[in-house]
């Protein structure tokens, strides 16, 4: 997998594991595991003004990261880039949003929809390359595909409803990565214009709940104080951890741990949480997961095909 932080015109990365890539990987789906109890911490503040921390504190830390590893000129290229700010304010939005669905669905009681969203986002993926991108779709991938389109089914023939929350969630996050291979400055360097863009509005939103007396932060307890700040370190350090560990490792290996994430979330809702697992989720996640095996096979297929061309 490229990295384009700091590969150079015709440089490819090594199709290997590294343990470092490992670490890094581990680490970062690790912390978004572990991210529901954080925000479960927090669940009587609003799910718009953590939005709002998260933004603001993710500054720092990403510019503290841009300004060790040297690689602020990219950043000052795009800003005067029309097209490159352009697609900034697309990813910006969708993974604001993204974070704002995903913030209300674990502190409203909706651990489990959010686990299904991140679970069924990489067959999204698959579906969104085929449509968008004329990537091909190998049988077992629409086979996959098709079981978690079944499952989602079962879901809104149960509830009545679609389960809007996991589809919101797979839908903004799917497009959030299919515009980031769009923005052509590196992950590091895209996560801090993304979290600029956003500045200017997550202070005014700041300043409004400020003066309308409704703001958590400086008030009250300083444990929602604290908590609010670390949003930037718990929103920006997985982000960073996994540009780094993707570069490392083969395409197949991230494929197969970003599977990590949503079981944790999956187990906080169950077992800490006491989310209710009915009939209908009974069903629906064991065809979820079978869709991930097959499309865990493909991928492997997919890479053993081409390996002897690297």
């Amino acid at each position: 997998m490229r990295n384009p932080d700091t590969l150079s015109a015709g440089q490819t990365t090594p199709n290997e594991d590294t343990p470092e890539g490992l670490a890094f990987a581990i680490g970062a789906y690790g912390l978004w595991g572990f991210l529901p109890l954080y925000m479960k911490a927090i669940d009587h503040i609003p799910a718009a003004e953590i939005v709002v921390h998260r933004i603001i504190w993710s500054v720092p830390v990403g510019a503290m990261v841009l300004l060790m590893l040297g690689r602020t000129a990219t950043l000052r290229e795009a800003f005067r880039s029309p097209r490159t700010l352009l697609m900034g304010c697309v990813t910006a939005s969708l993974i604001s949003v993204n974070w704002g669905i995903y913030i209300w669905a674990v502190n409203s009681g909706h651990a489990l929809d959010a686990a299904l969203g991140y679970y069924i986002n990489p067959l999204f993926s698959i579906l969104l390359g085929a449509l968008l991108l004329g990537e091909r779709m190998e049988r077992l991938q629409v086979a996959a595909v098709a079981l978690a389109a079944f499952a989602v089914g079962i879901l809104t023939i149960e509830s009545g409803r679609l389960p809007w929350v996991a589809l919101s969630l797979t839908f903004t996050f799917g497009l959030y990565a299919l515009a980031k291979k769009r923005l052509p400055i590196g992950p590091n360097q895209g996560f801090l214009l993304e979290v600029l863009i956003l500045l200017a509005p997550a202070l005014a939103y700041l300043g409004y709940l400020v003066v309308s007396g409704q703001n958590h932060f400086g008030v009250g307890v300083p444990f929602d104080t604290w908590m609010l700040v670390g949003c930037g370190v718990v929103t920006a350090v997985p982000l960073i951890f996994y540009a780094n560990g993707a570069k490392r490792l083969r395409l197949s290996t991230i494929g197969i741990l970003q599977y990590i994430a949503p079981t944790m979330i999956f187990l906080n809702a169950v077992l800490v949480f006491g989310e209710p697992f009915g009939r209908s989720r009974m069903i629906a996640f064991p065809l979820i997961w079978g869709a991930l095996v097959i499309y865990s096979i493909s991928l492997f297929r997919q890479m053993r095909r081409r390996s002897p061309a690297q």
